[in-house]
């Protein structure tokens, strides 16, 4: 059996645990909203159609910021229409997925759902077919208390008290050709700082994101976050990064390293943001808004022409139904956010029900957890206090994709005022079990109280519409501490979690 030992030392820290590091996504797509967090003739539904059953899943799991809404939809999407009496609101085609939008939720409404289920919202601005403009509009619709024509008539709408908005995106995937209005990194440099600009003239402590690469494998990737903080660093405070990945070809072990490709992201747009700032002499650093990352099948997505023509309401698109190796990769990717958590400060799962979502419904009936909800739930919940990075000494294994790759990986959290400590593991393994000793002595760990893992015989299981509660956590077996010293045992392809007192 191999083998592996961490340390956890007390001086290894990494930052304060922010806790938008636990965001979420809404994107009007799919089954997202209409018919995923939004069914008005569903038994649990409230007075603005939402699904009850769904709010509690949303606060089970912890999700903390959701970036609203979207995604490719805001490039084309007028916040307008969204706004005053529902009857009146116009129906609209959003050529990013394909789909006829009623309208029926926007911001109105999602700032009530996000108070239901006591979460951030992140709004997102159209750059793509728009600009300032509508910007500093909806920007004043939200935020302004009143005494302006359309802080006025956000109070005509029902809600009295300004939303408060502090963090917003500027636009979204600009460098893609998919995206409508796509553009240059350096014409998107221009309006992103024009923008920021304009904006903070309205209100200098927003937190504003400018689009990063739209992926690690774009060709621009590198040279376009260079030339965008070129134009906006003095007036932005992130840069924002989008990552997805799947298994490929049968090749399991690559995909179970697939957090070493958004390390390889991670320091590469730290690298471009330190270039910028060392360039210009300034006194800020720019930090990292990871608000788009998951498991998303893409490819099989492609193949199926499931966007098409048809301009039907809330198609079913992009529903995957996630696996316990899936979700195995989820939770190392969430490690891999806490232990790059001094520059990643805020991150978004997307989506959050439905699309690629950790969260699935059917109309009229059941919301239940995908395999996928497990890990980013727990850790939710179990992290707190500063987040410190372990010393890991494990065997390495050889993948096709990226060379070679530790078995085991692992991230730490203790909370200094409670007394808690928590620690976050991951088998790369398929095959093998691994003993792992964990010199927990700086964590001051002398009770365990709690010890879980996900893992299956069968990688593959999944929970359905049939079957869903198929994939659950475990209690991880055989964990003891001793003078300092955690002993486990980690099963193959696994994630596990343990917290202490």
């Amino acid at each position: 059996m191999t083998h592996a030992r961490i340390v956890i030392p007390r001086s290894a820290v990494v930052a304060p645990l922010n806790r938008r590091i636990f965001g979420s996504f809404v994107e009007h797509l799919g089954r997202c909203v209409y018919g995923g967090i939004h069914e008005p003739d569903h038994p649990t539904a409230n007075e603005d159609g939402f699904r009850l059953d769904v709010v509690e899943l949303v606060k089970e799991l912890g999700a903390t910021t959701i970036r609203y809404p979207g995604g490719n939809f805001v490039s084309g999407y007028r916040w307008e229409d969204g706004v005053g009496p529902r009857d009146q609101r116009p129906v609209r085609r959003d050529l990013a997925w394909h789909a006829l939008e009623s309208n029926q939720v926007g911001i109105d409404e999602f700032a009530r759902w996000c108070k239901l289920t006591g979460s951030e919202l992140m709004m997102a601005v159209n750059l793509g077919t728009r600009g300032i403009d509508s910007a500093l509009d909806l920007l004043e619709y939200a935020n302004h208390p009143s005494g302006t024509a359309l802080s006025d008539q956000r109070v005509t709408n029902g809600a009295v008290e300004p939303y408060g908005i502090r963090m917003w995106c500027l636009g979204n995937e600009m460098d893609g050709p998919w995206q409508t209005g796509y553009m240059s990194a350096d014409a998107y440099g221009q309006i992103a700082a024009r923008t920021a600009q304009a904006m903070k003239a309205a209100d200098r402590t927003l937190e504003l994101v400018a689009c990063g690469s739209s992926g690690s494998s774009m060709p621009t990737f590198g040279d376009w976050e260079r030339i965008v903080l070129e134009h906006a660093y003095e007036h932005v405070d992130y840069i924002s990064c989008h990552a997805y990945y799947q298994e490929r070809g049968g090749d399991l072990d690559s995909y179970l390293a697939s957090s070493l490709n958004m390390e390889y992201f991670i320091q590469a747009v730290v690298a471009a943001a330190d270039h910028v700032k060392h360039k210009l002499r300034s006194d800020k650093t720019i930090n990292l808004s990871f608000d788009e990352w998951n498991i998303w099948y893409l490819d099989e997505h492609q193949a199926s022409g499931e966007v098409d023509d048809q301009w039907t309401y809330a198609p079913r698109q992009l529903e995957d139904v996630y696996s316990v190796a899936d979700a195995v990769v989820l939770g190392n990717l969430l490690i891999t956010l806490l232990k790059n958590h001094d520059r990643v400060t805020a991150a978004s799962l997307a989506q959050l029900v439905n699309v690629i979502a950790p969260i699935r419904t059917e109309p009229g009936g059941a919301a239940w957890r995908q395999s996928t909800f497990f890990p980013f739930s727990v850790t939710a919940r179990l992290a707190r206090g500063e987040i410190l990075r372990p010393t890991i000494e494990v065997d390495t294994y050889e993948t096709s994709v990226y060379g070679r790759a530790p078995l085991v990986d692992a991230v730490a959290t203790m909370d200094v005022e409670t007394g808690s400590s928590a620690v976050f593991l991951v088998n790369r393994s398929r095959t093998e079990s691994i003993d792992v000793s964990i010199d927990v002595t700086d964590l001051e760990a002398t009770t365990i109280a709690e010890a879980l893992t996900l893992h299956d015989d069968d990688v593959y299981a999944k929970n359905t519409f049939e079957d869903q509660n198929r994939v659950g956590l475990k209690p991880l077996d055989g964990v003891s501490v001793d003078e300092g010293t955690l002993t486990v045992t980690l099963p193959p392809v696994s994630w596990s979690a343990i917290s202490f007192t």
